[in-house]
């Protein structure tokens, strides 16, 4: 997962204690569990089947204890995704699909806004705030809490459903508002 080290300092720049393992039980026990990742839909998914992470993520979303997905680590969060017309069966933990965005440029790289919803307590206090955005694969709807962002269409750009929050775009990378999102995260674990 090629954001790992990324996320791990930028989660500690806002007091978290990080511990980066690819032990189950330390990952279950977590008091949040960060899901990062970068690249393709299916690569990352058989990099978390590697090390038999699915049912860890599973059980707790099922338990309502905090998760984070990041960038592809949030898209593996859904039911399938498909790149390249290969559909990827994902974790089935937020239900809808991946798919290749309709857009003249692509990949959507570069900073963007987003609109959150009301209630939202990843995005307190970050209303206006762009966040850094590399992908080109989207999902377009969920359930939650649902935050939007739009190139050349609507995408979830974030969403919080109970312990279960995710984003698109890379909070790591995102200067002071990905940090100010990440301190929202850890305080409500």
């Amino acid at each position: 997962s090629g954001n790992l080290r990324s996320a791990e300092r930028a989660l500690a720049r806002v007091g978290a204690d990080v511990s980066v393992t690819a032990d189950l039980d330390a990952a279950a026990a977590a008091d949040g569990l960060v899901v990062p990742g970068v690249g393709a839909y299916a690569a990352c998914l058989a990099g978390i089947e590697a090390v038999g992470a699915g049912p860890v993520v599973a059980e707790r979303v099922a338990a309502g204890r905090p998760v984070l997905g990041i960038c592809v680590g949030m898209q593996v969060l859904f039911d399938a995704g498909d790149e390249h017309g290969v559909v990827t069966k994902g974790l089935g933990v937020l239900p809808g699909e991946v798919r290749r965005l309709v857009a003249p440029v692509l990949p959507h790289m570069g900073w963007n806004t987003v609109a959150a919803p009301a209630g939202s307590v990843l995005f307190d206090g970050l209303a206006g705030q762009r966040f850094y955005f590399v992908h080109s694969y989207a999902a377009t709807a969920t359930d939650g809490l649902v935050t939007t962002a739009e190139h050349g269409e609507p995408f979830v750009a974030a969403v919080e459903r109970g312990a279960l929050a995710a984003t698109q775009f890379h909070p790591e990378k995102s200067g002071d508002a990905g940090a100010r999102l990440l301190a929202n995260w850890l305080g409500s674990l």
